[in-house]
């Protein structure tokens, strides 16, 4: 029921649209109630069994009242016009009562059309608002395909989900009930047998219902890990070709369909079973009424007509029972899929804002790492211990050492990526977790080894999230970046679309695009996660001259693979199984001959 709930709290902001899909529902079914009663006197006509009413009843609100008088004025029609004209002017009754039952059908459809497709994109933008603000370590616990599926696949579903519960709770359900009102002014004894069928046909399906809820679960995963492949297999195509690992590839990929493919034909199997049983079950039924309304005809306590028409009456509970058993199944199948996407939308953030934030107008003495100890996870241990590190204002410290030396973990922490786990990082004295998110990655620029770029224009990769920019400022950046020239001689300078992930520049091109937006943001404080990659002898000395102008009089944090780089430091922190092994300028450790020296011989930073 909590989950229902959560459903349907996606309409809060379409209340007046679900007002009006209600509304045309309600005359829907108001109409179509209408319509079975008009088609008695139609038959009695036909079966030249109609008796006239010539006395005209006292008006009143109740149902015998409201037959009498429309007999009556039949009767006059037939006694003052005949029956051919009493029956075009049934038919004409007939004709409009039905154009109006689907005129409100088509309503209460066209009203739903942007509650579905609002809900939808609702649903997407919390999701998609909420991944912006999850911490990194989530996204090292998932799957990014898995993430993408529930955007995508789960949502619609919830989609779907809506409308049914919407159809389940308003339309269907007054349907019923006003075809066994008709049914039981008809015949109160025939209407049992409806009621019976509909009780166990509820008992039934409800059975069904409940594994099909569990099945969708597991579909939906498995939809989440086919597309996680697919998105792995799309970033990795370079090195499936290379290493000839296109069938290693197929195979795994095949083995995931294959499961999926037999977790969708249970469910399937499952649902269809729903629909057949329900008919059948239906058909047992009708087969008594038919034997028992017989000889209620028989006995002369019900007419030809009455009894076809309650037929008919019987048959509109039998198909909205139908879409109700179907719309169990998509309701559970949505709340399968709100399930996953709560999973997203509760998950917590260990990255919190400050409930009073201390503002720190700019930034004018130094970054102090103060007894700081870090673990990802605790029965790891630690990644960092104990390091004390400052970093005066405008001066470059460079952090070296082996792979898994805790380098980069040190600069993530400083951006708040991860929160410490013993100790503070401070900026000018005030502890990182004092200020807003906000405030502390506006003192921040950050160009990470792998250069990270979007599908848009040049342009807008270097201007990315910062407002009045001008022309003249990103020309100006790209310029001290090295990446005036090469822009110019792209197809539209600075308005070329680089691709997907930037791949229509060279790793060179791209990553100077990066710098360009450290640039022009021009941050008090530098983070730069040098590139490893290999780079033609130009693009590296392009690259270098870029990289050497950015940090040129500012405070930067460089996790240094360059010895070019590493020289021009103002210190050198040695890092080694998360802690600092050595320390100095560069002269002074390879004095020392040390780790650093064995480092520097062997090129390996």
């Amino acid at each position: 029921m909590q989950k229902i709930s959560r459903l349907l709290g996606f309409l809060k902001n379409y209340r007046g649209y679900v007002s009006l899909h209600i509304i045309s529902n309600i005359f829907m079914v108001l109409f179509s109630i209408i319509s079975i009663p008009v088609l008695i006197p139609f038959l009695e006509i036909l079966l030249d069994q109609k008796e006239l009413v010539t006395e005209k009843p006292a008006f009143a609100w109740d149902a015998d009242t409201l037959v009498h008088l429309f007999n009556y004025q039949l009767s006059q029609i037939i006694i003052d016009q005949g029956k051919v004209n009493a029956m075009i002017w049934l038919c004409g009754s007939i004709v409009v009562i039905y154009f109006l039952k689907n005129l409100f059908r088509y309503l209460s459809l066209y009203f739903m059309v942007p509650v579905r497709n609002g809900i939808a994109r609702d649903i997407r933008s919390q999701l998609y608002n909420k991944i912006l603000v999850l911490p990194l370590s989530y996204f090292s616990e998932e799957r990014k395909g898995d993430l993408m599926s529930r955007m995508v696949a789960d949502v619609q579903e919830i989609e779907f989900s809506v409308l049914r519960i919407l159809e389940t709770l308003v339309r269907e359900p007054l349907l019923i009930l006003g075809s066994l009102a008709l049914m039981l002014y008809l015949s109160s004894t025939l209407t049992l047998f409806v009621i019976v069928l509909i009780l166990f046909t509820a008992v039934v399906i409800g059975g069904i219902g409940r594994a099909l809820k569990k099945q969708s679960r597991a579909v939906q995963t498995q939809l989440g890990l086919i597309v996680s492949m697919l998105e792995e297999t799309l970033g990795g195509l370079r090195i499936i070709k290379g290493f000839n690992a296109e069938p290693y590839q197929s195979g795994k990929f095949r083995e995931e369909n294959n499961v999926y493919l037999r977790l969708l034909n249970k469910i399937n199997w499952r649902n269809d079973l729903s629909s057949p049983m329900s008919e059948f079950l239906g058909v047992s039924v009708v087969t008594v009424l038919i034997w028992y309304g017989f000889t209620e005809v028989q006995s002369g306590d019900l007419n030809v007509a009455s009894f076809l028409a309650f037929l008919y009456a019987f048959f509109s509970v039998i198909e909205p029972s139908k879409r109700l058993s179907a719309a169990s199944y998509s309701v559970r199948k949505g709340l399968a899929a709100v399930e996953r996407i709560e999973a997203i939308l509760d998950a917590e953030n260990p990255i919190t804002e400050p409930e009073q934030p201390l503002e720190l107008t700019a930034f004018s003495n130094e970054v102090a790492f103060e007894n700081v100890s870090f673990y990802y996870r605790k029965d790891d241990g630690y990644v960092l211990k104990g390091i004390n590190l400052k970093i005066p204002k405008g001066k470059t410290v460079a952090l070296v050492g082996s792979s898994g030396a805790g380098k980069s973990t040190l600069a993530d922490l400083l951006a708040r990526f991860y929160d410490v786990k013993e100790g503070s990082i401070l900026i000018d004295g005030v502890d990182v977790r004092q200020m807003t998110l906000h405030q502390l990655r506006s003192f921040l620029g950050i160009v990470s080894q792998e250069a990270i770029l979007f599908n848009d224009s040049i342009y807008n990769n270097i201007v990315f999230g910062m407002e009045g920019v001008n022309q003249k400022q990103v020309e100006a950046a790209a310029k001290i970046a090295n990446a005036h020239d090469f822009i110019l001689a792209t197809e539209n300078g600075y308005q070329t679309n680089i691709g997907d992930r930037g791949m229509k520049l060279s790793g060179g091109q791209r990553q100077r695009l990066t710098i360009a937006r450290a640039v022009l943001k021009n941050p008090p404080i530098l983070i730069l996660d040098e590139a490893t990659s290999a780079l033609d002898s130009e693009s590296e000395k392009l690259v270098q001259a870029a990289l050497l102008e950015l940090l040129k009089n500012r405070t930067s944090l460089v996790i240094a693979h360059r010895l070019s780089t590493i020289q021009h430091a103002d210190e050198i922190i040695v890092l080694h199984e998360g802690q600092i092994l050595e320390r100095g300028t560069h002269d002074e450790l390879i004095e020392q001959g040390g780790e650093y020296s064995k480092l520097v011989s062997l090129q390996t930073f």
